[in-house]
This record gives structure tokens, C-alpha cells and sequence, in this order.
């Protein structure tokens, strides 16, 4: 069994957000096994570059979305993104550093705040647009998978 299982109750575009998250929590169970069997340092450099990559432009395509969308809490979901950003980079030092820990670290960060931002953050975003398609139907072609 997978150390982080995505489920449809995580759902929040059937789009681009959720390919992201697929993507970060994939990547989650590819650290977490690493560790489990012992060779969580040898991949969590390569992977925690990886993480900080994929996270960067995931954070990037939903704060469009919420800016296109006129989100009255994204100043909120911003900060919350910056913490998650700012947590990764210190991994990031302390990898380079050489802790032995980071991976583990790293692994229960990523399973925490997915969780997290998922079902709570975005579960509140993605009932924002259905909100805001139910009162304009015309938005309910604008996916959030739009740029």
C-alpha cells in the first residue's frame, strides 16, 4: 500500500491542480519507499530538487486560477504557500549541509501538508468556483485548467 494514497475526495478540478497533486503526492511515495529501504539519501537530493520544482509551478498555476477567478482568500492560501516553500528550502540546506534525516523529514512535510492543503485549502477553493459557476453558468465552461 502506498504511504499516501490520492482519493477522489481529493479532487478539486479533475484538471491541471489535480494532475499537480498527483504528481507531489507520486513523488511522496517515491521518497517514502527510498526511505524504507534504506536509500533515502541517495534519492532525496535529485527528488527534493525535483519537489521544489514541481511545487514552485504548481503554486504558480493555482494562484493564477485564484487570481483569475477573484478568490477573496488568496492572500490567506499565499501565505500558507510561502511557509510550504520556505519549509522546502530549509530541508533543502539542511540536505546540503549533509543531515542524514531529510529524507524522512522531507517525506512526512510532503504527506502532512498535502493532506492538509488538500482537503482543507483547495476543498475551499473548489467550492468557491462551483459557487461562482452556480451564479454564472457561462463559468462553468472556465475550467480551472485555463490559463
Amino acid at each position: 500500500m502506498a504511504y499516501f494514497q490520492w482519493g477522489n475526495d481529493m479532487a478539486i478540478d479533475n484538471g491541471l491542480i489535480d494532475q499537480d497533486h498527483q504528481l507531489l503526492v507520486e513523488q511522496v511515495n517515491t521518497l517514502h519507499t527510498a526511505t524504507s529501504q534504506g536509500r533515502g539519501h541517495e534519492v532525496v537530493g535529485p527528488l527534493l530538487e525535483a519537489i521544489i520544482r514541481d511545487t514552485r509551478s504548481h503554486i504558480h498555476h493555482e494562484e493564477q486560477q485564484m487570481e483569475a477567478w477573484g478568490y477573496p482568500h488568496l492572500a490567506e492560501h499565499r501565505q500558507g504557500h510561502q511557509r510550504f516553500m520556505a519549509d522546502l528550502e530549509s530541508l533543502r540546506v539542511r540536505y546540503q549541509a549533509g543531515a542524514i534525516t531529510v529524507a524522512a523529514q522531507l517525506s512526512w512535510l510532503l504527506r502532512d501538508w498535502l493532506s492538509i492543503h488538500i482537503h482543507r485549502l483547495d476543498k475551499e477553493l473548489a467550492r468557491f468556483i462551483r459557487q461562482q459557476q452556480r451564479r454564472d453558468p457561462r463559468l462553468a465552461s472556465a475550467a480551472l485548467t485555463h490559463h
